[in-house]
């Protein structure tokens, strides 16, 4: 059982909704609170979200955890925040008021920046110092437009009075009263101004962008102390001791922390991360290499927390003194990583979109209903197509209709869509990690909200050779967020400790023979060819 102030409250802030959850020392959930946030859709390929709803979501779900799980804000040791990446966030410094709605991460109106940038040349700079492809995916791109298309801002950027951030800084600069402008390694590399060798922000890349540096916030290893938030919003001051991005906290909350070791996010997109340890390891494959979560040194004493420190070019120094540096600095650590655009979103299509079923939860049972997809496959390139093909163009196809097709052969044939583009994911990373002498991924671990789907969860076995492994707590975005905030307060003594707390609750084994993956796959790869055609 914890004691009075073992208790961690991981703040969950994802694309759609706002969650809070209160785990125990045991990595076990004590309670959870959740509330949807609006979708804004502007115009075809544009997607927002309202800042202050944002805000306004995710404390009201922290007063709830807490509130469910019959705690005062005192019993909790840390806060831990974990958000969607790339999102961006422009606000006044002195009021504290957004200037423009959040430019969500699924977003493509920077794309034709984004090919002036490739004309330019910029491709190869890009991705060796930030691991990144130019796309309209990530942040830079995003706020640019900001800056260029609406009135007034670049003026006040360029005088200082404006601040940028991922969803993460917007939220630690509310927590805090304005106090702090932070982020964390894992937000900032997924901006496309970061380099993740020196984990500082690149000058030369600003200017190429025109980025004002004044814009940017501070960059902190993900497991530190970020600032305390205000008293008055849960009841006490209590420390932000750990932030990442949702992607590598989950890896971290997966207990992912050696090289070679693998997870895959299903949630409104895939996300398929794997640890590659201290080496950054360009891809040949489309897939881009990012920071995955970081630890500052440990806390002075037992049970301290990180207070009074800050961050200098990757070092912490103790209480702001100029060069008062740590001895061990943060160890700069990456992931391989491939995203999907669209992977359960598919499913809120099939309910939303076809009106196929009343309900997210029905599609497996639809799905089942049939014993294959009867040569129905299905491309949901609604976005255009993430890693590896990287294609903005693409448009989603569904071909191999026939007079028998029925909606349950279409329903299958779009869960069976997220294992085939996570297939493709996991076979292009294989193919970088071979070609560097390593070793191929030997399991997969699995979360998010389609992985309770266990259709879906074979085939994707089936598809990749290996098992597949879900764990006991799926919430391990949230948990990642957690494990960081309780190594930087004291909780946890090391990520050993945090390695054996993590437990599978089934492991998915394949049944299909390599032959007949193949034979899937070449199907797959034949689709998106399809797809993106002309």
């Amino acid at each position: 059982m914890a004691s009075q102030n073992d208790y961690l409250l991981a703040l969950d802030q994802g694309t759609s909704s706002s969650r809070s959850i209160v785990f125990d020392r045991g990595g076990r959930i004590v309670a959870m609170a959740q509330r949807e946030l609006p979708q804004i859709y502007p115009q075809p390929g544009w997607v927002e979200h309202d800042p202050m709803e944002i805000w306004r979501g995710q404390l009201s779900t922290a007063r709830d955890a807490l509130a469910k799980a019959g705690l005062e804000a005192a019993d909790v040791r840390a806060i831990g925040i974990t958000n969607q990446r790339e999102t961006t966030v422009l606000w006044n410094r002195r009021t504290g008021q957004p200037v423009h709605h959040a430019i969500v991460w699924q977003d493509r109106r920077a794309e034709p920046l984004c090919a002036e940038l490739r004309g330019r040349g910029m491709q190869e700079v890009i991705q060796r110092k930030t691991g990144l492809v130019i796309d309209a995916y990530f942040s830079a791109t995003k706020l640019r437009w900001l800056l260029d298309e609406v009135p007034g801002l670049r003026a006040q950027a360029e005088a200082g009075e404006l601040a940028f951030g991922t969803v993460d800084s917007w939220l630690i600069w509310q927590l805090t009263g304005g106090r702090v402008h932070a982020t964390d390694v894992t937000n900032a590399s997924r901006t496309m101004l970061f380099d993740v060798h020196r984990n500082v922000w690149d000058d030369a890349l600003l200017t190429a962008l025109d980025i004002p540096a004044a814009l940017l916030p501070q960059v902190q290893p993900s497991s530190s102390f970020f600032g305390e938030t205000d008293a008055a919003l849960l009841g006490a001051a209590l420390p932000i001791g750990g932030v990442a991005g949702d992607q590598q906290a989950a890896l971290f909350g997966q207990a992912c922390f050696d090289a070679g070791m693998a997870k895959n996010t299903y949630g409104t997109g895939c996300f398929l991360l794997m640890h590659t340890g201290e080496r950054f390891q360009p891809s040949t494959n489309g897939l881009v290499v990012t920071s995955a979560a970081q630890l500052a040194p440990p806390p002075a004493g037992p049970g301290a927390a990180l207070k009074g420190t800050e961050i200098q070019n990757g070092f912490v120094a103790r209480n702001g003194a100029p060069g008062a540096a740590v001895a061990r600095a943060a160890v700069v650590q990456y992931a391989m990583e491939g995203s999907v655009f669209v992977g359960g979103a598919v499913v809120q299509w099939l309910r939303d979109g076809l009106r196929a079923i009343k309900g997210s939860a029905e599609v497996q049972a639809l799905a089942e209903s049939v014993p294959d997809a009867g040569g129905v496959m299905m491309v949901p390139a609604f976005t255009g197509l993430g890693a590896p093909y990287w294609n903005a163009d693409a448009r989603g196809t569904i071909t191999g209709l026939t007079r028998g097709t029925t909606v349950a052969h279409i329903a299958r044939a779009a869960l069976e869509s997220i294992a085939y583009q996570s297939a493709a994911l996991l076979a292009a990373m294989s193919r970088d990690v071979e070609a560097a002498g390593g070793t191929p991924v030997a399991e997969l671990r699995v979360d998010g909200g389609a992985c309770v789907n266990d259709l879906l969860m074979q085939f994707q076995a089936d598809l990749l050779g290996i098992p597949v492994v879900r764990p006991a707590v799926v919430e391990t975005t949230a948990l990642g967020a957690a494990f960081l905030a309780g190594l930087s307060s004291g909780v946890y003594a090391g990520t050993d400790e945090l390695s054996a707390l993590w437990k599978a609750e089934r492991r998915f084994l394949p049944t299909l023979s390599r032959t007949q993956a193949e034979t899937a796959m070449a199907r797959w790869e034949h689709a998106v060819r399809q797809a993106t055609a002309g």
